[in-house]
């Protein structure tokens, strides 16, 4: 099983790197669950409940760039067990007010923004980590099982396991969470890394990421894919954003029905990931990315036009099986298409990008939503989706092939 799992060809330290990702992202989705929950217990503001979400998104935003320049002049092993044994530190001082009852809203909301600062350090550097340790022809097997931990670890098991800890005690939740992130940095602490090629004397750090920001502008295919990931998750978050009260409201499902929206996304990611090996070596990555993005194109078309749960469940199934397959395509293809010594500022204006887009789409979504129903942001998703596909198109052949020299 574990052979079938991590090939000995991909090597031990991918093990630890995997096993570090998975225990991580077992922690990480039991806090997405615990978070807003201790969150709701210390107010009853709509707003400051938002305003947690938001302050978890707001530092890729300011410090996205400044963590891929890090990663890029920095041992990167060291980046992320710093990076994580802060937000450990910060997750345990967390844990203390909370038993001692000193936890308000205002302490809670600086340890979501400071967990969040963390985090962009650590998920940026991590990123960079998977071609550092595998050859290119494993580098799709790699991603498919780091998303295969996401999924199972931050999607499906751990918000059930935070929700019922913080039914416990508000503080087992994040109690849990420490450990798991202590054992994560153990376990990355076992990998050696290959040196990455950098000048005697590094630049300025401004200077760095006017550097990487040049090189993916110069480089046809990773600037196109990095505006079509942007482009494509403002049209997905547009119509999700407000899925909670389609879902209620046009498909009469009642928030049990919701809840079973989620839920059939991620067994159909589980799915993707599991066959992602099979679809690479039947198919070329062009023809899967072709694919892919046809299906979103269709995804929002069918959401638009039904008014059965049914149909809605089989669709958003589909989606949560080739959202998986695009997340490891794409991070392939940039992976084999960017050098190592620029993974880290590169990786970040992707990273960037996707939550910039989504928080755009969010935005649109409700906007679109107050102004022409509910049914709105699912078509300006998919006349969006299908206008970027139809101006990507004959270029998605030379980005799914683009090798870095």
């Amino acid at each position: 099983m574990l052979e079938a799992i991590v090939p000995a060809r991909m090597g031990v330290p991918f093990r630890w790197m995997l096993a570090s990702s998975w225990t991580s992202n077992i922690g990480d989705g039991i806090a997405l669950a615990a978070g807003p929950l201790l969150v709701a217990s210390q107010t009853d503001s709509a707003t400051l409940v938002a305003l947690a979400a938001m302050l978890q998104r707001l530092p890729w935003l300011l410090f996205g760039l400044w963590a891929g320049a890090l990663a890029d002049r920095v041992d990167r092993r060291r980046i992320v067990i710093v990076a994580n044994a802060l937000r450990a530190v910060v997750v345990a001082v967390l844990c203390a007010a909370i038993v001692t009852g000193a936890a308000n809203v205002v302490v809670v909301l600086a340890a979501m923004l400071l967990m969040g600062v963390a985090e962009v350090f650590a998920d940026t550097t991590s990123q960079t980590l998977l071609p550092m340790l595998v050859d290119k022809r494993d580098l799709g097997t790699g991603n498919a099982r780091l998303q295969a931990g996401f999924l199972t670890g931050n999607q499906l098991a751990g918000p059930p396991v935070g929700a019922f800890l913080f039914a416990l005690g508000m503080a087992w939740p994040f109690l849990v969470q420490v450990v798991c992130v202590l054992l994560a940095i153990l376990l990355i602490s076992r990998i050696s890394l290959p040196p990455v090629p950098r000048p005697a004397t590094p630049a300025p750090a401004r200077r760095e990421i006017r550097d990487g920001l040049r090189w993916l502008w110069t480089h046809p295919p990773v600037r196109t894919l990095a505006l079509v990931i942007f482009s494509f998750n403002a049209t997905w978050a547009a119509p999700w954003g407000v899925l909670v009260l389609y879902s209620l409201d046009r498909l009469q499902m009642g928030p049990v029905g919701y809840g079973l929206l989620i839920t059939a996304t991620g067994v159909g990611g589980v799915l993707g990931t599991l066959v992602y090996g099979r679809l690479e070596r039947r198919f070329s990555l062009a023809t899967l990315m072709k694919t892919v993005l046809s299906m979103e194109v269709a995804f929002h078309l069918v959401l638009a036009l039904t008014t059965s749960a049914w149909v809605a469940m089989a669709t958003v199934f589909v989606f949560g099986v080739y959202t998986f397959v695009w997340g490891t395509v794409s991070n392939t293809v940039r992976q084999r298409a960017v050098p190592t010594e620029y993974q880290g500022r590169v990786g970040s204006v992707y990273l960037i990008g996707l939550f910039g887009g989504i928080v755009v789409g969010n935005a649109l979504g409700g906007v679109l939503t107050d102004l022409w129903g509910i049914t709105a942001p699912f078509w300006f998703a998919f006349v969006g989706a299908g206008l970027t596909l139809a101006l990507v198109w004959r270029q998605l052949d030379h980005i799914a092939h683009a090798e870095a020299d």
